[in-house]
Order: C-alpha cells, then structure tokens, then sequence
C-alpha cells in the first residue's frame, strides 16, 4: 500500500469516528448560522501580471517531518494576511500533517481572507465539518475520487456555498477535472505516490488546459524565479507551504512569491 492509499484509508477511519462523535445534524445547525462564504475563486483571479499566493499554514508532512515544531497556526496564518496572501489553506489531516479543524477554526477567527481546507475528502461530511469550522473552500483530489464521487462533492461543494480547488497531476486528471465542470483547477508539482516535486509538472501540463478555468501551481515553490516560470507559462496563481513556514522573513517571502521584489 501506497503513503496515498494509507493516507486515504486513514481519513475514511476517522471521518467515520467524527460522524459518530459529530452527527451531520449537529453541523447542518451550525452552517444555517454561519455567515456567508468569501469568494475564494474570487481572490485568485488575477490582474494583468499580477499573480496570486495561497499561503499555507502547514506544521508537517510525510515527505519532510516537521517543517515547524512551535507552528502556531493563527499567528502565521495572521502575518500571511497582512502582509498581501490572497488566500489561505490550512492542512487540517492529524496524523500525517499533524494539523486539525482547530487550526481551521483558530485561522478564521484570526484572519478576513478566504480559507482552504487542505484535507483529503472523499465524503460529503467532510464539506459540513469544512463549512462548519469556517472555510470558503475544499480541495477535491482527482486521483483519489472516482468521476461519480468528484461531480457529487464538486455540486454538494457548491450547493454549500463551497468553493472547490480540484487538484491534478497528469494530463489524464485534467481532462477528468474539466470534464467534471472545474473552475479552479491545481497543478500539483508533487507526485502523491513518490512526493517528488517538480515545477515541470505545471509547466508540461499547461499548454492542454482550455481558457476559462483558473489554474493554481501548487507545491515546490521557494524562489520568485521559480514562480515566475509558471506565470510566464500561464499559471494564475501559486500555493506555496514549506517555503513560507520554513521562510526567515515572511513578509519579504510573500513579497518575492507575488513577484514584487526583484
């Protein structure tokens, strides 16, 4: 077995443990109270030249270790807003990423910019649980869902005011992510089997991706240089964790990411 296919086996697990622990009612109540979502496909579209940063609050991963042991989620996800993030993710999966729904709720409380829940969904409770806890957005990863389950969680995604960040890694999963209806879709540089990153990734696969969507280069990023090679090629905006976790000065690395230091 696969760290991906472990990893997805995982969340099945304890997503059915939080369904019993939180019934689906429970957090229906909760959405009916909460406010509206932000427009996070908003917050990506892009002006002439410019890029947009999805800033992600991220305390570990499998291929890395703890990228941060002292993370406090609110008050990078806080720094990250004042200082030009267009959008935030925040990794909520435990075990692997040692992140949670506290950190999403923690990050909400703490910033007015849209949110992404970084997690594995392959249930629909999953868009309760992300609505509940203050997100304006989900990621839906095509490699893991069959094309039944990506259109169902893409229209309950949307029926919950949800955005939905579709994220690819080969041609196969594009054509599979615009046949389902994506609006943003993500070019992930990472091979979720090997956890290799290659910004090539992003740069072979723009050239068959259709006008419309908005497309987001995710992972890998640590360099202006490096962004703007995707940019140049077509990208609309970068999601960038380990190199602004792990970044000395994070205001001046935002600066650089949205190409506007030299």
């Amino acid at each position: 077995m696969s760290v991906l296919q472990e990893i997805v086996a995982n969340t099945r697990e304890e997503v059915a443990q939080r369904r019993t622990a939180t019934p689906r009612a429970a957090l229906e109540r909760r959405c009916a109270d909460a406010t509206p979502a932000l427009d996070f496909e908003g917050a990506l579209r892009p002006s002439p030249g410019a890029v947009r940063l999805i800033a992600e609050v991220k305390k570990a991963s499998p291929s890395r270790g703890v990228l941060a042991e002292d993370l406090d989620p609110a008050t990078l996800a806080a720094t990250y807003a004042a200082h030009g993030a267009d959008a935030i993710s925040v990794l909520t999966d435990r075990k692997y990423f040692r992140g949670s729904l506290d950190d999403l709720r923690a990050v909400r409380a703490a910033v007015d910019v849209p949110l992404l829940r970084k997690d594995f969904t392959v249930d629909e409770y999953q868009l309760w649980e992300s609505r509940a806890a203050g997100a304006d957005a989900i990621l839906l990863i095509v490699s893991i869902l069959d094309a039944r389950a990506l259109g169902d969680l893409l229209a309950a995604a949307k029926g919950l005011g949800l955005a939905a960040l579709v994220e690819c890694h080969t041609a196969s999963e594009v054509d599979r992510a615009l046949t389902a209806g994506t609006r943003i879709l993500g070019l992930n540089n990472r091979d979720l089997a090997t956890f290799e990153t290659r910004i090539e990734t992003t740069l072979d696969l723009l050239p068959s991706i259709p006008p419309g969507p908005i497309v987001v280069s995710e992972s890998g990023f640590f360099t202006g240089t490096e962004v703007r090679r995707v940019v140049t090629a077509g990208a609309h905006a970068v999601l960038v964790g380990e190199g602004l976790v792990r970044a000395s000065d994070v205001p001046s690395k935002i600066r650089e990411l949205k190409l506007l230091r030299a």
